[in-house]
């Protein structure tokens, strides 16, 4: 006959993967993003890597058209970071239709995207400064 052994109980420690911000830009709106993970990590570096190294280059120029360019690597450097780490939207309808992810980006507030970019790549950076030490 077996015998089972009682154990006492695992305290299991909660993780959620992703997390809801109030939106500064706009009142009554809240997004949700993902936490950065070690895949996650390696994703998002792998997709920004040759865009920030245009940026970069751009950014170092003194002409219009290297500040021209220089901005619009910097918008699809945003779109990729959101397109990325951005989950829902909550409080927002864009031309009457929900806001998702596809439509923030599309036709959604400029200041909204670029609020969530923000956020996203503060998390990355300050994940890496909590990784040094």
């Amino acid at each position: 006959m077996f015998h089972s052994v009682k154990r006492p109980a695992i305290n299991v420690a909660p993780y959620a993967s992703s997390e809801w911000h109030e939106a500064a830009s706009m009142q009554g709106v809240r997004y949700e993003i993902v936490k950065v993970s070690l895949a996650r990590r390696a994703e998002i570096t792998r997709r920004v890597r040759s865009l920030l190294a245009e940026l970069e280059y751009h950014e170092a120029g003194e002409g219009v058209d290297d500040r021209l360019a220089a901005a619009e690597v910097a918008s699809r450097v945003d779109r990729v970071y959101v397109e990325w780490g951005l989950l829902n939207v909550a409080g927002l309808e864009v031309d009457g239709e929900p806001c998702g992810v596809a439509v923030l980006v599309e036709r959604g507030p400029e200041r909204l995207c670029r609020e969530i970019a923000a956020q996203l790549r503060r998390q990355c950076r300050l994940s890496e400064e909590e990784r040094k030490n």
